[in-house]
């Protein structure tokens, strides 16, 4: 009775073969054929020592590696001066050929394990719930572009609430920003005093002035400094208060 021989991790010829070429770390396109060819036979010696019944294919490849070995005894050029052709280039083609298809047939193997664990759920009766005729609008051209015309418009507002709320929270970024530097100035200064324009960058922006004039009123609020001005259109001046 003929049934399929599996060897440790070996199914079929071409299987130990590319394991012992791995193992050996050998080139698929440079096969050292007398290594391979003795470690081959031995792994058929073996499966006959332990009363396995090895099946044809492989003593077939192991006759084309004894051949493969023998014809490699041969000079390789002919009296002619031409190169012979490789032995071993119709068992490197087989080989690739051979792994090509074990890498896809894998790769199709997880697939297919992936599926199993895919469950469909099926299909509900939905009739309960579709049971209401559809609506439609009725509405003509010009009553839909006045609608459209408020979507945009709604749109419009929604971006420039969101643009507003940002920049208030800019704003208060660079109040906080702007008190601190005050504050830093007023402990550096002689006496605790400054003048406003000090506090501002020589090129300083119209919206750089508003906001030190801010932060300047939430330290006089909170009590951190006091300002002066003799009158108007006068220097203002600035004096830190000591805690």
């Amino acid at each position: 009775m003929a049934y399929k021989v599996k060897l440790n991790q070996f199914e079929g010829p071409f299987d130990l073969l590319v394991y012992l070429i791995e193992s050996a770390e050998m080139n698929i396109y440079d096969i050292r054929i007398s290594e391979i060819t003795s470690q081959y036979l031995a792994h058929i010696r073996l499966m006959e020592e332990h009363d396995v019944m090895v099946d044809a294919e492989f003593l077939v490849l192991a006759a084309t590696l004894i051949e493969i070995k023998s014809k490699m005894l041969l000079p390789r050029i002919t009296p002619e001066g031409e190169e012979v052709e490789d032995p071993r280039e119709g068992l490197t083609q087989r080989l690739v050929e051979y792994v090509q298809y074990k890498r896809r047939a894998a790769a199709l193997e997880e697939l297919m394990d992936a599926a199993s664990m895919k469950h469909a759920k099926p299909q509900e009766d939905l009739t309960p719930w579709t049971g209401e005729p559809d609506e439609y609008l009725n509405m003509d051209m010009e009553m839909f572009m006045s609608a459209f015309r408020a979507f945009i418009y709604k749109r419009q507002k929604n971006e420039e609430m969101r643009q507003m709320r940002e920049h208030i929270e800019r704003e208060k970024m660079s109040v906080v920003k702007k008190k601190t530097f005050i504050e830093r100035i007023l402990r550096a200064a002689i006496g605790g005093i400054v003048r406003f324009r000090e506090l501002l960058a020589p090129e300083a922006s119209k919206y750089d002035k508003v906001v030190t004039f801010v932060s300047l009123l939430e330290l006089v609020k909170s009590g951190a400094c006091s300002v002066r001005q003799e009158g108007n259109f006068r220097e203002i001046e600035v004096e830190r208060v000591a805690k």
